[in-house]
């Protein structure tokens, strides 16, 4: 098998569609089922992302040569006493390719999409893999008094999900990681990430312009809007735009390093830059953050801490609930309030961070707020 991104040769409906995947078979004719998914997958209205393309590719061409190296025919029939063809995939990705179970849940979901599309527009006759039902549990309200049973209707060759609690960092962790990060621009993308809970890619492409003029405000709280469609390069998940807060601390921070660290590092580099942060060319990180991610690792490393832009998400979230807690009189929901700072899509998302406050030891995380003064007593 091998797995192609197209050229701008590849014309859809009149638009070149560069990057697109295109799988092959080892005679180097199309694997037209496949590529007909991606198609049909791909070009929806839903599919936003390059890195969608990317990961969808990649599991249909994994899949297909697990096939290909077993003699598994995609499109045979399941014989009687065998595993089929997806559990094989299943318990081989587990077991020899030790995947973790959140990739191996991904792949396996384009891989049950890509079976239902065959089955739809019949290239093939049955599933390999039937559907079974559960029943979950969900809260609503942000004490969950109130608890519902949903039933949710699956394919049974997805495993379970991994339900382990997001790790976050403790107080003395994050100054301990604060206290070995020497480069002035590390330690102010550390911080922002720490008292913002942004994504990777959304600190890499944070705009400059977005710093607000401080002069006569009188609020503790800066809003700050997210709008992957204002020009200014930013992105988002799902390129939503969304409000987030920033604390006038936090802000008079980033004034004080753009006139003392980023000026001078964007005159090493003769074009003017959106972003907020640049690298030590004085240039934009990458779109995808990735580089945020290697350059936290190396802190990490140095802290003793496996450091990564996710890890301090996590940390903001479980922080940021706690002091939300105990200031009742803010008068928010802090579990609404924490799913519109992360841009989460759905609450449910957001409650694992209301698990984690209630099953670890309150003086781990009580100081935390007065330690990076991460909210004040006005949201307004």
């Amino acid at each position: 098998m091998l797995l192609l991104k197209a050229t701008e040769d590849l014309v859809i409906g009149g638009r070149p569609y560069t990057d697109f995947p295109i799988l092959l078979w080892d005679d180097m004719t199309g694997c037209e089922p496949v590529n007909q998914f991606f198609r049909h997958y791909l070009l929806r209205g839903r599919v936003e992302s390059k890195h969608t393309w990317v990961a969808v590719g990649q599991a249909l061409y994994d899949y297909f040569s697990f096939l290909q190296a077993n003699n598994l025919a995609w499109d045979g029939a399941v014989k009687a006493g065998h595993k089929d063809a997806v559990a094989a995939y299943r318990d081989y990705s587990r077991d020899e390719e030790s995947h973790k179970r959140a990739t191996l849940r991904l792949r396996l979901s384009f891989i049950i999409a890509f079976y239902e599309y065959c089955a739809r527009n019949a290239l093939i006759s049955h599933l390999p893999f039937a559907y079974e039902a559960k029943r979950t549990v969900s809260h609503s309200g942000f004490l969950a008094h109130a608890i519902s049973t949903t039933e949710v209707v699956g394919a049974d060759v997805m495993p379970k999900a991994d339900h382990a609690l997001p790790r976050f960092l403790s107080r003395e962790q994050v100054r301990h990681v604060l206290s070995v990060t020497k480069n002035p621009h590390h330690q102010m993308m550390i911080q922002f990430a720490l008292q913002t809970g942004l994504r990777r890619a959304e600190i890499a492409t944070f705009p400059l312009s977005a710093l607000a003029n401080l002069q006569g405000l009188k609020t503790r709280n800066v809003k700050v809007e997210l709008d992957p469609a204002a020009g200014e390069g930013q992105k988002t998940k799902g390129r939503q735009r969304r409000t987030v807060w920033l604390p006038v601390p936090l802000m008079q921070d980033l004034h004080y390093y753009v006139k003392h660290y980023r000026d001078e590092r964007a005159r090493l580099s003769t074009t003017i830059h959106k972003p907020l942060f640049l690298n030590s060319m004085g240039r934009p990180f990458a779109e995808d953050g990735k580089a945020l991610s290697r350059l936290f690792r190396e802190i990490g490393d140095k802290a003793d801490v496996h450091l990564h832009p996710h890890l301090l998400r996590h940390t903001y979230a479980t922080h940021t609930l706690v002091a939300l807690q105990r200031n009742p009189q803010l008068g928010i929901d802090p579990l609404v309030f924490l799913q519109r700072q992360l841009g989460h899509a759905s609450i449910n998302t957001t409650m694992v961070y209301l698990h984690i406050v209630q099953e670890m030891a309150d003086d781990a995380v009580l100081q935390y707020h007065d330690e990076l003064s991460l909210w004040g007593e006005d949201l307004e």
